[in-house]
């Protein structure tokens, strides 16, 4: 499927979903939200896609949300009470965008260059892995233009970097740059320029989709699954799944390749 702001390019088992829209630092227009949980929908379907990369093309990962479509959000001669449902429906779907990246059940790797504003906080936070090039900087700055973070920041960052730092990020909307981002756990890796980050990202995901794709899936599960629970919990929850999917052909063939000392070839069955 066509998109007008998002290209999705694969390559064997990885695929990247491009942010793409350079002309304007990859600004979050009214399609970009709507097509990002499409174009996910499709991946997770594609039983050939173990692994995702998302990315910007241009000279940044995203500016946040297009300013003129915050614009369009005043309310016109409805009443009070349509006009807040409309916007809370519309606050509603924006989260799901964000959320399509914790749901999807294949692990997603944000690689991040230049700026990561506002609604691209939301974006990585809902993803796996985050990685970074040197020059990137990273900012909740929906504090700097009086709003509440609402997409999924909030509710995500404290989970990866803290709540100490989330609550310095967000209420001051300082900009940090990637050397910091990385100190306090934002991101795991970062790589010298932009080409490099890629290569990282990429290698990565390749290293990611040569296991089977019922183990990848399977750990992504299992992480979700801590939160609310008590550890006890947990285990039940692990026991019960591995009960369901421990004896598999990837388990055979991953016995196979040890013993006859060659690389397996998953096919997630």
């Amino acid at each position: 499927m066509g998109y007008q702001h998002l290209e999705v390019e694969r390559d064997g088992h990885v695929a990247t979903l491009w942010l793409n829209r350079p002309e304007k630092l990859n600004a979050m227009s009214k399609d970009m939200w709507e097509d990002i949980p499409q174009a996910m929908a499709e991946l997770d379907a594609d039983m050939s896609v173990r692994t995702v990369i998302l990315a910007g093309r241009g000279p940044a990962f995203t500016v946040g949300i297009d300013i003129a479509l915050l614009g369009s959000m005043q309310t016109g001669a409805e009443s009070r009470a349509t006009a807040n449902k409309k916007l809370y429906e519309l606050i509603k779907r924006m989260q799901r965008t964000a959320s399509c990246f914790a749901d999807s059940p294949k692990p997603v790797i944000a690689a991040v260059h230049g700026h990561c504003l506002g609604a691209g906080m939301d974006l990585i936070s809902a993803c796996d892995i985050r990685l970074a090039s040197n020059e990137a900087s990273f900012s909740i700055r929906e504090t700097r233009m009086g709003v509440v973070a609402d997409i999924g920041t909030l509710q995500r960052l404290p989970a990866i970097i803290g709540a100490g730092a989330t609550a310095e990020l967000a209420l001051t909307g300082s900009d940090i740059s990637a050397v910091d981002a990385h100190r306090i756990g934002l991101v795991s890796s970062v790589a010298s320029d932009h080409e490099a980050l890629l290569t990282m990202a990429r290698d990565l995901a390749g290293t990611i989709a040569s296991n089977s794709p019922l183990v990848t899936q399977g750990v992504k599960k299992m992480l979700a699954a801590n939160n609310g629970r008590t550890v006890e919990q947990a285990l039940d929850f692990v026991a019960q799944w591995n009960a369901s999917y421990l004896i598999s052909n990837d388990l055979m063939e991953a016995v196979a390749a040890f013993m006859e000392k060659r690389d397996p070839e998953f096919e997630g069955t």
